[in-house]
């Protein structure tokens, strides 16, 4: 008896090849995030649901008879009604670290395109008038090993973004839950004070929406970059449109938002020094290969009676 999988994404190319040897055992139903007809229709055969982005109710999860399982493609759950999960007795896992390497080199992508501003000197080359007159670059562009970066948060991602910009000669601090004793940690508000950089790397929990507030921007350095490749509501987006408006802050790389997909009127989109990517950072093909594996062989534990990895919850009868 096959297995049967909601993969709640359309896949590639190679995506299909990868799983296409599972087949003989695993059914995998595809199914595009934004396609609610083919979700509900699908979702009455599912044992599994392969989730990526588009958040999962309590309404959805309990219009799954069979489910099982809802496997993360990805760490963060807060777009997964995880106590619906539990009390429906569906196991829910995620994928700690497997796309910790795809992220940190996202974040040091909007690094340097905010810091180099790469994307207004595309615009004007491709315009005809891209050859460097303009000595506000002498003035405001800056090498990352000229910098101080502040990482909020060190976990898997923050230490592979410490590794590539300490290699790029940035000065590197840190901040988490406490002093953790290694060199370079600093308390937020000092992190903030001190860094040309910050870059977020937290959960969206309780305690971190709306960390990065009004008096946390405050704090920041006039001229200094945030980059966001967490979770858009970490930030308030409203206080930073603010702030990168006035010129205050000198720009931001986004690649996560308060309201996604994000919204075609929000301001970020209208200012120059702010370089933005839609929730991309994870998506490259190392990282689809890495969840693949781990959803598979989970599939596979579930079908074979073993313990599940990366399990969050303790679902009934689980």
């Amino acid at each position: 008896m096959a297995l049967t999988v909601l993969a709640h994404f359309i896949p590639g190319p190679k995506v299909i090849d990868f799983v296409a040897p599972e087949s003989d055992w695993l059914d995998i139903r595809w199914c595009a995030a934004d396609d609610d007809t083919a979700f509900r229709r699908e979702l009455a055969d599912a044992e599994v649901i392969w989730h990526v982005l588009r958040p999962l109710s309590g309404e959805d999860l309990r219009g799954g008879p069979r489910l099982r399982l809802v496997q993360k493609f990805g760490v963060g759950i807060n777009t997964i009604d995880v106590g619906a999960a539990t009390e429906c007795g569906i196991a829910v896992a995620n994928m700690p670290g497997a796309n910790a390497a795809s992220v940190a080199e996202g974040a040091v992508l909007l690094m340097l395109a905010v810091l180099r501003r790469l994307v207004s000197l595309d615009r004007s080359t491709r315009q005809g008038s891209g050859w460097p007159t303009d000595p506000d670059l002498g003035e405001r562009c800056r090498d990352i090993g000229g910098c101080t970066v502040g990482l909020v948060g060190y976990g898997s991602i923050a230490r592979r973004v410490a590794g590539i910009v300490s290699a790029m000669g940035a000065n590197v601090l840190h901040t988490s839950t406490r002093d953790d004793g290694r060199p370079g940690w600093r308390s937020l508000p000092e992190l903030l004070a001190e860094a040309d950089v910050v870059s977020l790397h937290v959960p969206l929990t309780a305690a971190t929406e709306g960390l990065i507030d009004r008096a946390g921007l405050a704090r920041m350095k006039p001229g200094a970059v945030l980059v966001n490749t967490a979770r858009g509501t970490v930030v308030d987006e409203t206080a930073l449109t603010e702030a990168l408006a006035s010129g205050r802050l000198g720009g931001a790389g986004l690649d996560v938002f308060a309201v996604e997909p994000v919204s075609p009127d929000n301001p970020l989109l209208g200012l120059d020094n702010v370089v933005l990517t839609p929730h991309v950072s994870w998506y490259t093909a190392d990282t689809m290969q890495r969840y693949l594996s781990a959803a598979v062989d989970n599939c596979r534990r579930l079908r074979d009676g073993q313990p599940l990895t990366e399990v969050v919850n303790q679902p009934t009868g689980c």
